[in-house]
């Protein structure tokens, strides 16, 4: 049974502790098919006292670790750390100004940084829900006021300002944030999630 365990244990590219490889390993001199029922008899006899074993490991030899490693290395912070957000370009809000200077391309699982400015000329908001559905937000920073929300429709600003939004990209897609009751294609702002 050990052996069937170690073996299983490697082709699934975990670490196999040296001592399971040493009870995996048949004695010198006898056949691997006469240590197998000897191995079998053993771990039927030892079944019910596993829990007493694991508490002697334990205080005297080294518990076994398995280390499953991720895709993507993304050091001690994790994804939200700030060496792995990128800064896009600012949005804009201005009475006749474009919202952005082109579309952008995000990656699924990036965690990204946007400005949205307002400089005060009208009343005016920015709304996506689709967008913002598709997206995990971690903060919005207003006046360094820091929200954490659950959701978000839209954002409207009535004076000049700035909103920062923090969020990692989910769901691959083609998402637009837009001035409410605008049809130009200059005001809005348009996110490919890849």
């Amino acid at each position: 049974m050990t052996r069937l365990l170690t073996v299983l244990m490697i082709m699934a590219g975990l670490t196999v502790p040296a001592a399971a490889q040493d009870a995996a390993a048949p004695a010198e001199g006898t056949a691997a098919t006469e240590a197998a029922p000897a191995d079998a008899a053993a771990t039927e006899e030892d079944d019910d006292d596993d829990d007493d074993d694991a508490e002697g490991e334990a205080g005297g030899e080294a518990a076994a670790v398995y280390d499953a490693q991720g895709k993507f290395d993304y050091g001690f912070s994790g994804i939200m750390a700030r060496d792995n957000r990128t800064d896009l370009a600012p949005l804009t809000l201005a009475s006749g100004q474009p919202v952005a200077g082109g579309e952008y391309t995000l990656k699924s699982g990036g965690f990204y940084r946007i400005a949205i400015n307002a400089d005060g000329s009208q009343e005016l908001a920015l709304s996506g829900g689709d967008f913002f559905r598709h997206i995990w937000i971690n903060e919005i920073v207003i006046n360094d006021i820091e929200i954490r929300p659950m959701g978000v429709h839209s954002i409207e600003f009535d004076n000049a300002g700035t909103a920062v939004i923090s969020f990692i990209a989910v769901t691959p897609g083609r998402y637009t944030l837009s001035v409410p009751g605008s049809s130009g294609e200059s005001q809005q702002a348009v996110f490919n999630i890849q």
